[in-house]
């Protein structure tokens, strides 16, 4: 009697067990934000690549009217941090259409521009090399249509890469420079696209990430929430036909992690001298590390 009490008692552990696991128990020990929705790991990167897909199209449109034109200087307030340089090797993740890449370029050929100016012997001709990577190969095609309408096409300089900030086709200790604008929270991994970011620096090479992020002061937070949830997605709907993939990218800005929390992740992953800059209340952060 007893021998078949403990057999039946195990029996229903193993059934409670596979309940639990089908129930979503399996899914939950597996499982990443899409924006509120948990979903698979193995799901998130295609769901994101879905609403980049569906957005490219619109996407610099639609940063206008998000942001009221702000995200221009926030860009540009980027790239004054990283202080490029002629010959650099940079690479700009997540930046398809290629707006933080154009003001590098930029910037890297006011320099020359200067240095010609004042010295006009100097050589100039070091090999500058600026790496636009993105997942998706829409936001890529976007980019290089724009080089094209900048007369950029043919500029050796930009190099466009199809490419996962999770796992870079790039050598260790080869990058001078590395940037991330708004494209980090739509990883799976957050730590493994800090530590390919860390692997692909050269000693010195600085880590920059511009990001939308949490905004704590009281009355300017339920302005911005307000903001958020009611206006982006109806802008989204009216403008892109596309009411959903809007209503994510606002909510995977309230599941990325506060600057303090994201700051000490960047640590974590090697980086010294971590620090962050809030813009417009912490709107956005900038976040900055350098590899030593």
């Amino acid at each position: 009697m007893a021998t078949a009490l403990r057999s039946l008692t195990r029996a229903m552990r193993r059934s409670k067990l596979l309940s639990m696991y089908s129930s979503g128990y399996m899914l939950h020990s597996h499982a990443t934000s899409f924006g509120y929705k948990e979903v698979r790991e193995e799901e998130k990167s295609q769901m994101v690549g879905n609403v980049f897909t569906s957005v490219a199209s619109n996407y610099d449109l639609m940063n206008d009217l998000m942001s009221g034109g702000l995200h221009r200087l926030w860009k540009d307030r980027l790239v004054s941090k990283l202080n490029p340089f002629p010959g650099m090797k940079h690479l700009d993740v997540a930046g398809g259409t290629g707006d933080v890449a154009f003001r590098i370029l930029e910037s890297i050929n006011s320099v020359k521009r200067r240095a010609l100016q004042d010295s006009p012997e100097d050589n100039l001709l070091e090999e500058t090399q600026i790496f636009v990577c993105d997942i998706n190969p829409n936001m890529l095609n976007v980019g290089k249509k724009r080089a094209q309408e900048r007369g950029l096409a043919e500029d050796r300089a930009l190099v466009w890469v199809e490419g996962d900030a999770e796992a870079l086709n790039f050598e260790d200790n080869s990058m001078d420079g590395y940037t991330i604008a708004f494209g980090i929270r739509n990883v799976t991994h957050i730590e493994k696209a800090l530590a390919e970011a860390y692997r692909v620096l050269k000693r010195g090479g600085r880590f920059l990430c511009l990001e939308l992020s949490h905004v704590e002061v009281p009355i300017f937070k339920e302005l911005y929430d307000l903001y958020s949830f009611s206006v982006i997605p109806a802008v989204g709907e009216q403008v892109a036909g596309d009411r959903e993939s809007y209503q994510y990218l606002v909510e995977s800005i309230r599941r990325f992690p506060p600057q303090e929390k994201f700051a000490a992740m960047i640590a974590d992953a090697g980086f010294q001298k971590v620090e962050y800059e809030n813009l417009v209340g912490g709107v956005v952060a900038i976040h900055s590390g350098l590899k030593f």
